[in-house]
């Protein structure tokens, strides 16, 4: 069949999009709407992120076979994608993004505000299990009018602690009993950094990826960033304990300790990259991360471990979030059927009957592709639990190599993400990280005030 991937644009910048280009959804048959060729209609949908693995193509590719087989009036166009912050407003202006696209759960409200996504409400309400979305994962997709914008769809994720478990045997330390408090993972990073000359923990520093995973610190010691009024508007608390705390933690890593290596200017992908080529002993990100790791950089399963997130402190919590499913504005009424008939498909069905979790997982380890990471539940604990039992055959991710994450993960306090001017919060709190780990003199009070302020005033404009 046809390849799933056509040429890609590569497009930097903070959590910048690298996407295919545009093409066009028209045709040149007479007579026939702009998202319709040879009588069917043509739905752009994201595929996979750029450069992964030609076996998770080969698997996307079936899974658009499968799709087209039983819609044989829908003609799919995967392009691949990456969803990256400050070229993705360009992408979304310039009316290049695929007709069905991601994004974070913290962009969701303001692009239904703006008028920036289609409103699928109707053709969502016609979902059987419509009812069942678990109503705060549901919540990121619905505007003030009470309709739905954008699906829960690809995943919900709680922040986990990812570890290399090779570089934990390098370092004499036992990849069974991985740390469990902040003053473990040092201890622990100090001892791979001075045993392997590789970084013993790291961290996102940049295209807003700082300002994420700085607040992923902040909640685990139980600081918040941000607080929403009574009147709905939104106070910046960027200069709170945890915050400082958690930039001091990060200062001796890197200043006394020497353990964090030379690369400060991480984001997503790139400590995704390090961290499967063992570079990096520890990191935090979403617990669903693993996936990725196998799709785009080959991690050996072997090396990988994943843990629980330390808290301490009174409110200490985990930082929660997702992706939505969302449709272009330009779509038309056939091709909004026609995209949420797709996300039913390829991001829902499976975790709602027990065929299509069989027949997706099946398909998924017919390419070798992982089946089994865990995330959190989009519609309930046990609706979730229950579709694991499914696929419990299937399952081929090294689920014990897991356990410190998925035993204790539904008792951890969850967290969500600040909800007010989001991107450009953690865009503020990425200079600040950046300036503790390249300079040792760096004052925290002082950078943490003025990006407070510097937020305060965003969220001020933002509101009048």
């Amino acid at each position: 069949m046809r390849s799933s991937r056509t040429t890609a644009i590569a497009l930097t910048g903070a959590l910048s999009f690298t996407l295919l280009a545009a093409c066009s959804s028209g045709s040149d048959d007479a007579g026939e709407g702009e998202g319709t060729s040879g009588g069917k209609t043509v739905l752009r949908v994201v595929s996979l992120l750029p450069g992964s693995e030609q076996e998770a193509f080969d698997a996307f590719d079936e899974q658009v076979a499968q799709f087209e087989a039983a819609n044989p009036d829908i003609d799919v166009q995967p392009e691949e994608y990456e969803w990256k912050a400050t070229t993705f407003a360009a992408q979304l202006a310039g009316g290049t993004l695929p007709d069905v696209f991601e994004i974070p759960f913290t962009d969701g409200k303001t692009l239904i505000e703006n008028g920036q996504l289609a409103d699928i409400d109707a053709q969502f309400q016609a979902l059987p299990y419509a009812g069942d979305f678990n109503p705060n994962v549901l919540e990121a997709g619905t505007g003030a009018d009470g309709k739905v914008y954008a699906i829960p769809a690809k995943s919900v994720y709680g922040i986990g602690l990812h570890y290399n478990r090779t570089l934990f045997e390098q370092a004499g330390l036992d990849p069974d009993d991985p740390p469990t408090t902040w003053d473990e993972v040092r201890a622990d990073a100090k001892a791979i950094a001075d045993a392997t000359g590789q970084a013993g923990y790291a961290t996102m520093t940049q295209n807003n990826t700082g300002g994420w995973q700085l607040t992923v610190a902040t909640y685990a010691r139980g600081g918040r960033v941000q607080e929403t009024n009574d009147d709905g508007t939104y106070t910046a608390t960027l200069d709170n304990d945890g915050t400082k705390a958690a930039l001091e933690y990060l200062h001796d890593l890197r200043w006394e300790d020497n353990s964090m290596g030379a690369n400060f200017l991480l984001d997503w992908s790139s400590i995704n990259q390090a961290f499967a080529a063992g570079q990096v002993g520890m990191f935090t990100s979403g617990s669903d991360v693993y996936t990725s790791l196998v799709q785009t950089n080959a991690i050996d399963p072997d090396d990988y471990g994943l843990t629980a997130v330390p808290l301490e402190g009174d409110d200490a919590g985990v930082l929660g979030g997702g992706t939505l499913a969302a449709v272009s504005t330009s779509a038309d009424e056939a091709q909004k059927e026609a995209a949420v008939k797709w996300i039913d498909f390829y991001y829902l069905r499976k975790l709602t009957d027990q065929d299509a979790a069989v027949k997706d997982a099946e398909t998924l380890v017919a390419s070798d592709q992982p089946v089994g990471t865990p995330v959190l539940p989009i519609f309930s604990r046990e609706q979730y639990e229950q579709s694991q039992e499914w696929i419990a055959d299937l399952i081929n991710v090294p689920l014990d190599q897991m356990t410190g994450f998925t035993d204790v993960i539904f008792d951890q306090p969850l967290v969500a993400e600040p909800s007010g001017s989001t991107q450009e919060l953690y865009g503020a709190l990425d200079t600040v990280v950046q300036a503790v780990l390249t300079d040792e003199g760096a004052d925290i009070d002082a950078l943490l005030e003025q990006a407070d302020a510097n937020v305060q005033a965003i969220l001020d404009k933002n509101a009048s």
